[in-house]
């Protein structure tokens, strides 16, 4: 266990790395009063499936209607100043529409498109390593079927 030990449960979000022309769907958002850069990402809520969770937070993140296609991967990270770990489960979708009267969530600046070299070029912005790692992972073309998840219903 590193300095700070993990004392609240793991927070569970979801992710979707979405590519168009060559190019890769963000978000600028502000953390802690500085804008950072991260793919379309949320909390998973109860009761929801995954899929549809990365569906909705892609939608309310960019306003970008999205359909997943595939499991890019599950990441964990804990950032150092924070007593709880990130589970990310990052999906690869398809753009379908964007709703240009739509507001995006609080806290999010703008969405943007950026070339693998653009990302990587603005780093230091990332809001975490999970980023990407995320974008590494979709351009090296993991992918897992969506049918590795399971969401049972009561």
């Amino acid at each position: 266990m590193s300095e700070v030990e993990a004392t609240e449960a793991p927070h569970v979000t979801v992710a979707t790395l979405v590519e168009r022309d060559g190019r890769w769907l963000f978000v600028e958002e502000r953390v802690n009063g500085e804008p950072v850069l991260n793919q379309p990402a949320g909390h998973w809520e109860n009761g929801e499936s995954l899929i549809d969770a990365a569906v909705r937070e892609t939608q309310e993140e960019s306003a970008w209607q999205v359909t997943p296609e595939a499991l890019i991967g599950i990441y964990s990270y804990r950032p150092p100043a924070l007593p709880y770990t990130f589970l990310r489960i990052a999906f690869l979708a398809t753009p379908l529409a964007f709703d240009a009267e739509q507001p995006l969530d609080d806290g999010i600046l703008r969405a943007l498109w950026l070339s693998p070299e653009e990302c990587r070029a603005a780093n230091a912005r990332h809001r975490s390593p999970m980023v990407q790692l995320c974008l590494d992972d979709a351009l090296a073309g993991r992918r897992l079927p969506l049918e590795a998840l399971q969401h049972l219903k009561q």
